[in-house]
């Protein structure tokens, strides 16, 4: 399981990692074919409510974020959307910079 920071995890998000972490997989029986469709489609209508966007970034940066990205275990794309979302919802703040 990717590295997270529980101190910017909401209690649902929290709930639901220690649930995973309790669920033995092996055990879980295979989904039917119409229940893998269902979920097939649920999935692609999830995908069109995103927006996609375009950015021009130094390359210098973007290679800076693709290592962190998978220092977290994440596809560089996903490290992006998340930075945004932690800053956008207030969960994502600056540093203190070290008095020297």
């Amino acid at each position: 399981m990717a590295k997270y920071d529980p101190e910017y995890l909401d209690e649902e998000e929290k709930e639901i990692i220690e649930e995973l972490r309790k669920s033995d997989f092996r055990k879980a029986k295979k989904p039917t074919e119409k229940e893998q469709k269902e979920i097939k489609n649920a999935a692609k209508e999830f995908l069109k409510q995103e927006a996609k966007m375009n950015i021009r970034i130094d390359p210098m940066e973007l290679k800076k974020i693709k290592e962190r990205a998978s220092q977290e275990g994440l596809r560089y794309q996903t490290f992006i959307k998340s930075v945004l979302h932690k800053y956008l919802t207030g969960q994502l703040v600056e540093k203190e910079k070290a008095a020297g």
